[in-house]
């Protein structure tokens, strides 16, 4: 999976479109729960099973509307009420424990439950779309076949793909390809 997007709720997003469907089985969710930060890797997330996984593709779904939404100019009311519904419960408690050779670390202050992470997802989709300057840097991929959303955080606001590795590579190879046809012709 990656986690190139800028933000959570957009990597949650992009479990569903880039290439097929990520967040098919209880491991995946815990592999993407640690891998985008919502869970710092020492915690068991033996309480996950096939009920979050639906709660999280649920979620991604409504947040993926409510983004597109938003970069089209258009009202998504359900799923704006949806996401406000879950960023209003409380997320996960934090705080910071110092390890063995004495650096401070982020943890969990309790097990991890699904409506809290979800509220985790919904507070950063709040926080994307009422924050003017992470708004004006949200964009979607202009890769082929990429609907993938993600932040431009680019010094020059000019990034046009969701990875300079992955999709602009791909653009690359067939700008290059269409070249080396035009020119035999």
């Amino acid at each position: 999976m990656r986690y190139d997007s800028g933000r959570v709720c957009l990597d949650l997003v992009a479990t569903g479109v880039h290439p097929a469907e990520q967040l098919d089985d209880a491991d995946r969710l815990r592999e993407w729960l640690v891998g985008a930060g919502l869970v710092p890797c020492t915690v068991a997330l033996d309480a996950v099973d096939d009920g979050w996984v639906r709660r999280f593709v649920e979620v991604r779904e409504y947040v993926g509307e409510l983004v597109r939404a938003e970069l089209g100019g258009r009202p998504a009311p359900r799923a704006l009420e949806y996401v406000n519904a879950l960023a209003a419960t409380a997320p996960p408690g934090v705080r910071a424990v110092r390890t063995a050779d004495g650096v401070l670390v982020r943890a969990l202050s309790d097990t991890p439950q699904c409506a809290a992470l979800l509220a985790a997802v919904a507070r950063d989709a709040v926080d994307l779309l009422t924050a003017p300057a992470a708004r004006a840097g949200l964009r979607q991929c202009e890769g082929d076949n990429c609907r993938r959303l993600y932040l431009d955080t680019s010094r020059g606001r000019r990034r046009r793909w969701c990875s300079s590795e992955v999709c602009g590579n791909r653009e690359r190879v067939a700008r290059h390809r269409r070249r080396a046809v035009a020119s035999r012709a």
